[in-house]
C-alpha cells in the first residue's frame, strides 16, 4: 500500500511516516518509481510504534525493541542489549506502572460518578 492509505488507516500523519522510516522503525519497499510500498503488516507495525511512543519510550529504544515486537515470530529474538538500554527499558516500565495505576483511579472514579449520577437521575 501507499503512504496515503497507511496514513490514512493509521490515524498517523504521512511526515510521521517518513519521520519513523528515517529512524528505522519502518522499512518500506520502493516501487520502480521510488514511491514507498508498505506491506499489510505495517498497519500493526504503525500502531505499535505510535503506542510506545506514546507511553513515553524514545524512538531509540523502540529501534531496538520491535525485533522483539514481531506477532508472527514463535520466539523472542534479543541480539544485544546495551545496559544503558535495559537501564532506560526498566525506567520506562516503573514509569508505565504509574501512569497505569493512574489511569485505573481516575477510570474508578469517572465509574463511580457515572453510576451515582444514574442514581440521582
Amino acid at each position: 500500500m501507499r503512504i496515503g492509505e497507511l496514513s490514512s488507516r493509521t490515524a498517523t500523519p504521512a511526515r510521521l511516516l517518513r519521520y519513523y522510516e528515517e529512524q528505522e522503525l519502518l522499512s518500506p519497499e520502493r516501487a520502480h518509481n521510488g514511491y514507498r510500498d508498505y506491506p499489510e503488516a505495517a498497519v500493526d507495525r504503525v500502531e505499535q510504534i505510535r503506542g510506545l511512543i506514546e507511553a513515553g519510550i524514545p524512538t531509540r529504544i523502540i529501534k531496538q525493541l520491535l525485533p522483539c515486537l514481531n506477532t508472527g515470530s514463535p520466539s523472542i529474538r534479543i541480539t544485544t542489549l546495551d545496559p544503558e538500554i535495559v537501564a532506560s527499558l526498566t525506567e520506562q516500565r516503573e514509569q508505565l506502572e504509574r501512569r497505569i495505576s493512574c489511569l485505573s483511579r481516575n477510570k474508578d472514579a469517572i465509574t463511580r460518578y457515572l453510576a451515582d449520577s444514574a442514581e440521582h437521575a
